[in-house]
C-alpha cells in the first residue's frame, strides 16, 4: 500500500514547482542554515566525505556546491587503454543490454522507444536502433559529476521538456515509459567506437541540469523540444577526452547511454550493480562478437 502510494502520489504532485522552490534553497547562500542541512543530508544518506576534495560541510556556500561536488584527485582511477570504455558515473546500473530495434527495456512489465527518449527525432534516433543501451541510477550519496566513457566530439544536443517524475527504482518499475517522458538533456558525440548519446534524465527536485560546454540547460524548463548542433571543423568545437567531465545534476537523477550497433561489449555487468567513475565498463566490439 505503502509503494503504491509513493508512486501515484506522483501523478497529482505538482512537480515542477516543488523542484524549483528546492532548487532556489540549493542556490542560495544561507549560512548556518546551509551548512545544517549539509550536514543533515551527510549524515540521512551516509555520504562519503573522505573522497571529496574538500570535506569539511562548512566549506560549501550553497548545497549545489556541496552536492555537485568534486572527488579528491586519488579517489577515481580512469582505466587506459584505448580498447576500453569507464563507468561515466558513481551510482547503480538500473538495466543495460540490446536495443530491440526502436525499444528499450526500462523494468518488467515495460519498455520505451528509444526515438522519443532522444527527443522524437528519428534523424538521431537511427544510428542506435539495433544498437546497446545502460541505465543508471545516482542515488542521493553518489558523487553528482557526469565523466566521458570514451573521447568524443560533440556533433548535437537535444532539450526535451516533459515530467519531472523520481526515477528510483520503485517509480521505475512502475512509471511506464518514465525515461522517455521526463524532462532530459542529450548530447550525441562522434567517438572512435561510433556515435555515442548520452541522456542526462531530469527527476523531482533535480534543480538544474548542466553541461561543460554550455552551462546550465535547464531550468527555465521549456514548452519545446530545443535542438543545437555544434561545428566539429571550428575552433568552437568540443572534443573530450575519456574521463573528462561533460555535465552535472543539481540534486540526483539517471543517466542513459546509447550506442551503435555492433559497437561495444558490455563487460561483466548485473543489474542493480555499483558503479564507480572509470572503472571499466564495456570493449570495443571486436570482429568475433559481431
Amino acid at each position: 500500500m505503502l509503494d503504491w502510494l509513493k508512486v501515484n502520489l506522483q501523478y497529482i504532485l505538482p512537480k515542477h514547482f516543488l523542484s524549483r522552490l528546492v532548487g532556489k534553497f540549493a542556490a542560495a547562500e544561507a549560512g548556518g542554515i546551509t551548512t545544517a542541512a549539509i550536514k543533515l543530508f551527510i549524515k540521512r544518506f551516509n555520504v562519503d566525505m573522505s573522497e571529496a576534495l574538500h570535506q569539511d560541510p562548512s566549506h560549501y556556500k550553497t548545497f549545489n556546491a556541496f552536492f555537485t561536488r568534486a572527488l579528491a584527485p586519488e579517489a577515481r582511477h580512469i582505466t587506459e587503454g584505448d580498447d576500453v570504455l569507464v563507468h561515466a558515473v558513481d551510482g547503480a546500473v538500473s538495466q543495460f543490454g540490446d536495443i530491440q530495434h526502436d525499444s528499450i527495456f526500462q523494468a518488467k512489465g515495460h519498455d520505451y522507444s528509444l526515438t522519443t527518449l532522444l527527443g522524437g527525432k528519428p534523424d538521431l534516433a537511427k544510428s542506435f536502433k539495433d544498437g546497446k543501451f545502460a541505465t543508471v541510477y545516482l542515488s542521493p550519496k553518489d558523487y553528482h559529476r557526469i565523466h566521458m566513457p570514451v573521447a568524443g566530439t560533440l556533433t548535437d544536443m537535444v532539450y526535451v521538456p516533459g515530467d519531472l517524475f523520481s526515477v528510483n527504482p520503485l517509480t521505475a518499475q512502475n512509471i511506464p515509459g518514465l525515461f522517455a517522458r521526463n524532462e532530459r538533456v542529450i548530447a550525441f558525440f562522434d567517438t572512435p567506437v561510433g556515435k555515442m548519446a548520452m541522456v542526462l534524465v531530469g527527476a523531482t527536485i533535480v534543480a538544474s541540469i548542466e553541461t561543460v560546454w554550455s552551462g546550465t540547460v535547464t531550468p527555465p524548463a521549456g514548452k519545446n523540444v530545443q535542438h543545437w548542433q555544434y561545428d566539429n571543423d571550428s575552433e568552437a568545437s568540443v572534443m573530450l577526452e575519456k574521463g573528462d567531465e561533460m555535465g552535472r545534476f543539481k540534486l540526483g537523477s539517471t543517466i542513459v547511454v546509447c550506442f551503435e550497433k555492433d559497437s561495444i561489449e558490455f563487460e561483466a555487468m548485473t543489474a542493480g550493480m555499483v558503479t564507480r567513475l572509470g572503472e571499466p565498463f564495456a570493449r570495443v566490439a571486436t570482429s568475433e562478437h559481431v
